[in-house]
């Protein structure tokens, strides 16, 4: 029995032996077996076809189902936030339209009627005064935007300090980042927010709008804009050149903030 064992393994060992000396015989000539080699692939290509086949589409399917799982996450999610923002768009709009059916009801059409060149940027004249409800002090507005404060008021009229005005300073505040600074004139028809630290982070085209100071002068009032031009102080701090939203140079009607009733 262990003969015909040894046997066996002699003769497993020559045929490897004599495959290997074929193959090395083979190895410079490869092309010779690339002919034969591509005939068994092609052969094996049939059986392995629908395997192939099916784990494909098993896979696409499985990618398919995964994919519209997330999309149908991320479909219910944007419903979601759309209809928040549908809520709170609806809302502010609300507010808005409150506000401004508040301010309109507040204004009264005033007309200039007297402004001196001498005095140009520092004040006017205009045709509403006690008896219409005027008091001094009481913001005057143009397009919505800050032009001046009433300080002398007669009867029948009463002269406006503009925003031009060297004299008049403002207290207000920047909207998009809630810095705090002074308006003021330069007396030539340029408007400043004055006293911002250095090292913020202002841009062009922020808004600028009266801060809350007393209930004659309103928060919120809109001022202008932050232009490119500035300067810097020696103290540290930085000046913003405004664009105003009242046309300040021509200045023919404009509307008086009336006090609140008590």
């Amino acid at each position: 029995m262990r003969l015909r064992t040894l046997g066996t393994d002699w003769f497993h060992g020559l045929v490897a032996l004599v495959l290997s000396v074929l193959l090395l015989a083979f190895a410079p000539h490869r092309e010779l077996l690339r002919e034969p080699v591509t005939f068994v692939a092609a052969v094996l290509s049939y059986p392995e076809a629908p395997a192939v086949a099916l784990g494909s589409a098993f896979r696409r399917g499985t990618a398919w189902f995964s994919e519209r799982t997330t999309l149908l996450d991320r479909l219910r999610f944007l419903e979601r936030e759309n209809e928040r923002l549908g809520l709170a768009t609806h809302v502010a709009n609300a507010h808005v339209q409150a506000a401004k059916r508040q301010l309109d009801s507040a204004l009264g059409d005033s007309q200039v009627v007297f402004r001196a060149p001498h005095a140009w940027w520092t004040e006017i004249l205009i045709d509403k005064g006690l008896k219409d409800g005027v008091r001094s002090g009481t913001p005057v507005l143009q397009n919505g935007s800050l032009v001046g404060r009433t300080t002398v008021v007669e009867n029948s009229f009463s002269w406006v300090e503009l925003v031009t005005s060297s004299s008049l300073m403002v207290p207000a505040v920047i909207e998009e980042t809630r810095d705090l600074g002074v308006v003021a004139g330069d007396g030539q028809g340029g408007v400043w927010l004055l006293f911002i630290p250095e090292g913020r982070s202002l841009v062009p085209g922020m808004t600028v709008s009266t801060a809350m100071i007393s209930e004659i002068l309103p928060p919120g009032i809109p001022i202008g804009r932050l232009s490119e031009q500035k300067k810097r102080s020696e103290e540290g701090f930085v000046s913003y050149r405004l664009e105003t939203g009242a046309s300040l140079s021509l200045l023919y009607s404009v509307s008086v903030l009336r006090p609140k009733a008590r």
